[in-house]
C-alpha cells in the first residue's frame, strides 16, 4: 500500500536502484479525472492524450505550447512509483529543452492527485542495510523529483484534482502556480507514519507558509482542504473540480504566450530569494536583466510598448 515518504525504503533496506514497476491498470479503471481541455491550440500542434510507450501510469500530450503531464493510477490514488517518478523528472527536462514546451501542467486523474510514495515495486535488498543508503535513497528520489520542478525552466502550475499527501503534497507545493479542486485536501502524513518529512517538505513549507504554520502542519499532520491552503498561501485558486482542467488550461495558455526566458528569469530570481541576502539577490537581479535584454521577446516588448500594440512573443 502507499507509503508516506521514501525514508520508509531505505528503513526497509531497499537499495536506491530504480526498480521497474509499471502499475499497469485492468481494463474496468477508467480515468475520471483532469486531462485538460480538448484540443486548445494557441499555435502549436495537439495531440491525442495516450500513455507513453512502457510508462502505461504517466499520461503526456503537447498542445499548444503546453506540456500536459498527468499522473494516471487511480485506482492507487496515484501513489508514485518509481517509474513513474523518473518519468515525470524526465518530461520535465525534456520541457526546460524543448522551444515548443512553454509551459507544463502537471496533473493527474481520479480522486487522487498523488497520495504518496509506492514503493511496492522497490528491489529487494542484496545486503544489510548500512550508514548512509537511507540518505541516498532520499537524494537520489523524493529530492530528485522536487528539484525537478523547481528548477525546470518553464513555469509549472500544479492542477490539483483530489488527495495530495507526504510526497504528493510537496509535489504540489514546488509549482510555480497550484490550482486546487475544492474537494482537494493536502496532508503532511509523513508524522502519522513516525518519519520526518522529505522531498523538500521542510525547505517549501516554512517559506510559503512561515515556520509557524509549517510545524503546525508537519507536527500534526491534519488533512487541510483546499479552501484553507488558498487562505493561507499554499493555493493560487480553488475552483470545483469540473472547472479545474479549465482553469489549469486557461493558466497555461497565457504562460506559453508569455517571454519564455524573462518567465524562467523571473522563476529563479523567486526560488533563490528567499536564501539570498539583499546584495546577492540585487545582482542576480541585474545578471537577469543583462542576460534577458539579448532575447528578442525583451526586444519586442519594448517594441510594442513604443509602437503601442500588442506584444508578439516567439519564446526566444
Amino acid at each position: 500500500m502507499p507509503v508516506s515518504g521514501e525514508a520508509a525504503a531505505g528503513a526497509a533496506g531497499a537499495s536506491s536502484t530504480a526498480a521497474r514497476n509499471t502499475g499497469v491498470r485492468g481494463p474496468a479503471a477508467r480515468n475520471t479525472g483532469v486531462r485538460g481541455p480538448a484540443a486548445r491550440d494557441t499555435g502549436g500542434s495537439s495531440d491525442t492524450a495516450v500513455p507513453d510507450a512502457g510508462r502505461t501510469t504517466v499520461l503526456h500530450r503537447l498542445d499548444g505550447g503546453v506540456s500536459w503531464i498527468t499522473l494516471d493510477r487511480p485506482e492507487a490514488m496515484n501513489a508514485l512509483t518509481w517509474d513513474q517518478r523518473e518519468r515525470v523528472i524526465a518530461l520535465l527536462a525534456e520541457a526546460s529543452a524543448d522551444p515548443a514546451v512553454r509551459a507544463v501542467v502537471l496533473t493527474a486523474t481520479g480522486r487522487g492527485f498523488c497520495a504518496g510514495a509506492d514503493l511496492r515495486g522497490a528491489p529487494a535488498p542484496a545486503r544489510e542495510r548500512v550508514a548512509g543508503d537511507v540518505a541516498r535513497t532520499i537524494r537520489l528520489g523524493a529530492q530528485r523529483l522536487i528539484a525537478a520542478v523547481l528548477d525546470c525552466e518553464k513555469p509549472v502550475i500544479a492542477a490539483v484534482n483530489g488527495t495530495a499527501a507526504g510526497i504528493g503534497a510537496h509535489l504540489a507545493f514546488a509549482c510555480d502556480l497550484v490550482l486546487a479542486a475544492d474537494t482537494a485536501v493536502f496532508i503532511e502524513v509523513f508524522v502519522r507514519r513516525g518519519l520526518v518529512p522529505d522531498g523538500g517538505g521542510a525547505y517549501l513549507l516554512p517559506r510559503l507558509v512561515g515556520p509557524h504554520r509549517a510545524k503546525e502542519l508537519m507536527f500534526f499532520g491534519d488533512a487541510l482542504p483546499a479552501a484553507e491552503a488558498e487562505r493561507i498561501g499554499l493555493v493560487n485558486r480553488t475552483v470545483p473540480p469540473h472547472e479545474l482542467a479549465a482553469l489549469a488550461g486557461e493558466w497555461a495558455g497565457r504562460l506559453a504566450a508569455g517571454p519564455t526566458r524573462a518567465l524562467a528569469l523571473t522563476k529563479q530570481l523567486v526560488n533563490a530569494s528567499a536564501d539570498s541576502n539583499r546584495s546577492t539577490a540585487f545582482a542576480a537581479e541585474a545578471a537577469a536583466q543583462e542576460t534577458n535584454m539579448t532575447t528578442r521577446d525583451a526586444n519586442e516588448g519594448v517594441a510594442s510598448f513604443v509602437e503601442r500594440r500588442a506584444p508578439r512573443y516567439r519564446g526566444c
